[in-house]
C-alpha cells in the first residue's frame, strides 16, 4: 500500500526541516531537565508530537522555535505529573565493575590537547549550568532560550506565550540571580577578590 502524495511530501519536509534540529532540541532538553535520560525522553516525545502535528506547522517559519515550544510544554507537563526519571547509575554502584566503565564527562575532556584549559572550562561550564538549573522555571527557560540558544525576545515571547516585556523581566531577574551566584562562586574559589568587609 502506498502513501498519499501529500503525506509523503510532508514526511520529506519533516526530515528536511525538523530532524536537523535534533541536537539543538536535545541540548535544550538537557539544560531544562538536568538529566540525560530525561532529556532523551523529552526529545523522543517532542519529535513524536511534532511529527503527528506536522500538518499544523507553517513551512518557512522558525522550525527550531516550534520544536523548542513543544519540548518545553512536554517538560512542563511531565513535571506537573511528577514524572521525574531517576538516574540509572546510583552513587553506590561500583562504577568500574563490568565490561563498561562509567566515566565522568569532565575527566574525558581533560585528556584533550590542552588538558588543563579543557579541564577548567568543563568545570566552569558545569558550575554555570548547575546555577542555571537552580533558577526558577520561568527565569531558567528565558535564560536558556536567550543566552544559550540565541532566540530573540519576540521568539521567546511566542514560545512561552507571554508578552515581550515579561520575557525581558524574566531575563533581567534570572541574569541578576546568576550574576550573584557566580560572583559568590568566583570569590569562594579565589578567582576574584570579594569586596572588603565593612567594619
Amino acid at each position: 500500500m502506498t502513501e498519499p502524495e501529500g503525506q509523503s511530501a510532508g514526511r520529506a519536509d519533516f526530515h528536511e526541516e525538523a530532524l536537523p534540529q535534533m541536537d539543538a532540541v536535545f541540548r535544550f532538553a538537557l539544560r531544562l531537565s538536568g538529566s540525560r535520560d530525561q532529556a532523551e525522553d523529552l526529545v523522543q516525545e517532542t519529535f513524536l508530537r511534532a511529527f503527528r502535528s506536522w500538518d499544523k506547522y507553517t513551512p518557512g517559519t522558525q522550525c527550531k522555535s516550534w520544536l523548542f515550544t513543544i519540548c518545553r510544554n512536554v517538560f512542563l507537563r511531565q513535571r506537573e505529573r511528577g514524572q521525574r526519571h531517576d538516574e540509572i547509575v546510583s552513587e553506590n554502584v561500583d562504577r568500574s565493575s563490568g565490561p563498561f566503565e562509567v566515566v565522568n564527562p569532565v575527566w574525558v575532556k581533560a585528556v584533550k590537547a590542552d588538558p588543563e584549559g579543557d579541564f577548567f572550562d568543563a568545570i566552569v561550564d558545569e558550575v554555570v549550568l548547575e546555577h542555571i538549573r537552580e533558577l526558577p522555571e520561568d527565569y531558567r527557560t528565558a535564560v536558556l532560550l536567550s543566552d544559550l540558544e540565541g532566540f530573540s525576545y519576540q521568539e521567546i515571547a511566542e514560545m512561552t506565550e507571554v508578552p515581550v516585556g515579561t520575557v525581558k523581566s524574566r531575563l533581567f531577574r534570572g541574569r541578576r540571580i546568576l550574576q550573584s551566584a557566580l560572583y559568590d562562586y568566583a570569590v569562594s574559589m579565589g578567582y576574584i577578590e570579594g569586596a572588603p568587609e565593612e567594619i
